[in-house]
């Protein structure tokens, strides 16, 4: 069983003026305090564990300006390497090179991006695309799910929200501290009437993609989970139709789901 318990929150509002307080602070600290624990570092990473101890120590230090540079840079880079429908730069938990893989996956990369991921590639083969972290924060650029793939004879249950036209794995979105566990739970008690059994829950992986009827830039990004359960299954809430689908269904269904489809056909689990 592998489960991840984690839980996500989005940053408090606070006054224009207490960040720029901050900012200034953190400036002074910096300037003080980094270049003494920088070089205390490296000699605690060569004595400690030698030269692959200082490699470990200065790539999470190369981690960090990466992603310091992803906030600070976001708005010049948005503006460079991307077009309009691109994935934001910006995520003070995502690096550089997660973001442009994020844009060269959805094709999103304009000429001068391209050449960046071009140039990285040659140092560094898939650099962007081995780069992409899905288990950053959530922000307003990234909608966080979880689904419930339950497969039987090779059909995938779905379902049809009220009012919607497209089918849609079953799961939704969690609400703030709740794990992956509690969220996929509650959300499968309620739309389906049913109880998961938690000790049964295996993490498949994460999918990401354009979230349907949503502006340009936002991605949906789908953390799948299979697993027993106890009940019977039926519509509840705003279901308003519960079905099984297989793969020659794939046209009714969202884009973040054909993803997960396409998976589950090259694993032959769907027909």
């Amino acid at each position: 069983m592998i489960l991840r318990k984690q839980s996500h929150q989005t940053d408090k509002k606070v006054h224009p003026f207490v960040g720029i307080l901050l900012f200034l602070i953190s400036i002074v600290l910096l300037v003080l305090t980094v270049p003494l624990g920088f070089l205390y570092g490296i000699f605690y990473a060569l004595f400690t564990k030698g030269l692959k101890g200082l490699g470990e120590y200065t790539l999470k230090i190369a981690v960090s300006i990466d992603q310091l540079g992803n906030v600070v840079m976001q708005h010049l880079l948005n503006l460079l390497w991307i077009r309009k429908k691109g994935y934001k730069f910006g995520n003070r938990d995502e690096t550089i090179s997660s973001a442009l893989g994020r844009n060269k996956k959805r094709g999103t990369l304009n000429g001068f991006g391209k050449a960046i991921d071009w140039i990285l590639d040659g140092i560094d083969p898939d650099h962007s695309l081995n780069s992409i972290d899905y288990y950053i924060e959530p922000s307003d650029e990234i909608i966080d799910k979880l689904a419930w793939i339950h497969i039987v004879d090779k059909k995938i249950l779905s379902t049809r929200s009220k009012g919607k036209e497209k089918y849609y794995i079953p799961g939704g979105k969690r609400e703030v501290g709740e794990s992956d566990t509690d969220a996929l739970v509650r959300e499968i008690r309620e739309e389906l009437s049913v109880d998961l059994d938690i000790s049964t829950l295996e993490y498949i992986r994460i999918f990401e993609a354009p979230a349907d009827g949503k502006a340009a830039g936002i991605t949906v990004r789908m953390t799948c989970y299979s697993g027993d359960y106890s009940g019977v299954l039926k519509p509840d809430s705003e279901i308003a139709e519960m079905v099984w689908l297989n793969y020659r269904d794939r046209d009714k269904i969202a884009a973040v789901d054909k993803l997960i489809f396409d998976y589950l056909k090259e694993r032959e689990e769907l027909d």
